[in-house]
């Protein structure tokens, strides 16, 4: 689904990732974890090119999404980031009521209908878990949900377009327990239809939840594989020194 070849990153003159090397699969979640300023973000929000917005960025290497180099002047960005949606570390719904929300998508690709978007909310909003809780206060405005509802918001309003892959960065940091294990199981649902990669601080949460864990520390990517043997029989100590708590 998306190979990632010897990828580098700088901010001006700052190198902040250094020559990754992954295969992300599909159909799977891949969590990236390590200590904050490791790189793990940058290196997500690269994969549907949201570093472009950074004045600065410079990016060498390859990411290739369906065989086909996103970097390439070939791509359409739009389309990209339509089938490489985000959700974000705090909830960020539109001030606008929970059907625009989740019909914003949609209408900016040119879907009018009203039947059409109908069916796109309620579908998305299922998908999201979150459909019997809002069905009866589709015109109230978004922002009267709670903290996890607004978060499965999001996610709902990224699957609205219908995307391959999902990138979550750290979504459920802002969020209370409850919220957070309603996120987890959602992501392992999401994953038969979707390639998930989030990033977390949470190391049980990646154990509960993820099939590939990637390890990043100071911009490197230090270790990747299935997450149980990343977290029983790490190949490298600096990975080990990490998820044993010895330092980050």
């Amino acid at each position: 689904m998306i190979k990632v070849r010897d990828m580098c990153l700088w901010y001006g003159s700052s190198q902040a990732l250094h020559h990754i090397n992954m295969e992300i699969p599909d159909k799977a979640i891949t969590a990236l974890i390590g200590p904050s300023g490791c790189g793990k973000s940058t290196f997500l929000k690269s994969l549907n090119r949201m570093n472009d917005l950074i004045p600065g960025v410079k990016i060498t290497g390859e990411i290739l999404y369906n065989d086909t180099d996103i970097f390439s002047s070939a791509i359409d960005v739009n389309n990209l980031r339509k089938e490489i949606g985000m959700v974000f570390q705090k909830p960020n719904p539109f001030p606008m009521s929970i059907y625009d929300n989740i019909a914003y998508g949609p209408r900016t690709h040119g879907i009018k209908s009203r039947a059409k978007l109908d069916d796109i909310v309620e579908r998305s909003l299922r998908g999201a878990a979150i459909w019997d809780e809002v069905r009866d206060r589709l015109k109230k405005n978004a922002l009267g949900l709670s903290g996890g509802q607004q978060q499965r918001l999001c996610i709902a309003r990224a699957l609205a377009v219908e995307p391959d892959v999902l990138l979550m960065d750290e979504p459920t940091s802002a969020l209370d327990p409850i919220s957070t294990s309603k996120i987890e199981e959602l992501a392992i649902s999401l994953k038969e239809k979707y390639t998930i990669i989030i990033v977390t601080h949470n190391m049980q949460q990646a154990v509960r939840i993820s099939d590939k864990t990637a390890f990043f520390l100071m911009g490197e990517m230090i270790e990747f594989g299935d997450t149980e043997k990343i977290f029983s029989m790490p190949e490298d100590k600096r990975t080990e020194d990490y998820i044993t708590g010895r330092f980050g």
